[in-house]
């Protein structure tokens, strides 16, 4: 008697967890302060990945095992886009780095449910920072658990190379060629400069290459080979 194999369940994970990136535009102004000076600091650095308010599923099977840091920093994956970080698609990585920025609406045991996905999750280093109340705190993994950072004045990111220092309650962060990360603002600013400076050099290229030609079109008239001059 033949057995009738049943169609496997297909499997749904969400891109979006119905929640806002941000609650208020100081929390959002820090999300994304950190989230393009990353992206900007690994631009060149093609195993780099940076998200901010990305799912990230780590288990295969469970959609309902899931959360969104506020910015995520994954070493040994591939820039490029997607709906969700669904990790065993992901080489079993997970994100080394992850940040969250405190809003007012975040409840206490909101913010300990996180924690503990993080430890249990594999996450190597864990930063929350409260712009309101002026507080940056850290977490290193050592072994299976996270451990607190007990000096963060100037602490350095092992896998970032980032330094983080407050200045009053202001969250500010370096490069590791000492070089402070720029406000948003600022970093698209400068972005557009460069833009714009590219965009000049090109047509210079493009004058000269046509000088030249029109030089080489009086030569061939003169009977002259321009590439014999």
């Amino acid at each position: 008697m033949a057995v009738q194999q049943l169609p496997k369940t297909t499997v749904e994970y969400p891109d979006s967890d119905g929640q806002p990136m941000a609650e208020n535009t100081k929390q959002l102004e820090y999300i994304v302060y950190l989230y393009d000076n990353l992206c900007a600091l690994f631009a060149d650095r093609e195993d780099v990945f940076v998200a901010a308010d990305l799912l990230w599923y780590p288990v295969e099977g469970r959609p309902d095992i899931r959360t969104a840091p506020d910015v995520m920093v994954a070493f040994g994956r591939p820039k490029g886009h997607r709906g969700s970080y669904k990790q065993w698609e992901e080489g079993g990585v997970a994100p080394q780095v992850v940040f969250e920025v405190v809003s007012p609406g975040n409840r206490y045991a909101e913010l300990v449910e996180k924690f503990r996905f993080y430890e249990r999750y594999g996450v190597e280093e864990y930063y929350l920072y409260d712009p309101d109340l002026g507080v940056f705190n850290g977490w290193i993994r050592r072994e299976h658990t996270l451990e607190p950072i007990e000096q963060m004045e100037s602490w350095v990111s092992p896998r970032l190379g980032v330094r983080f220092a407050l200045e009053g309650s202001a969250l500010v962060a370096y490069r590791p060629d000492g070089e402070r990360f720029i406000p948003y603002v600022e970093l698209r600013r400068r972005a557009e400069r460069e833009r714009e400076r590219a965009d000049a050099i090109s047509r210079e290229l493009e004058k000269e290459r046509q000088r030249a030609e029109r030089l080489a079109q009086k030569l061939r008239e003169l009977g002259v080979d321009p590439n014999e001059v």
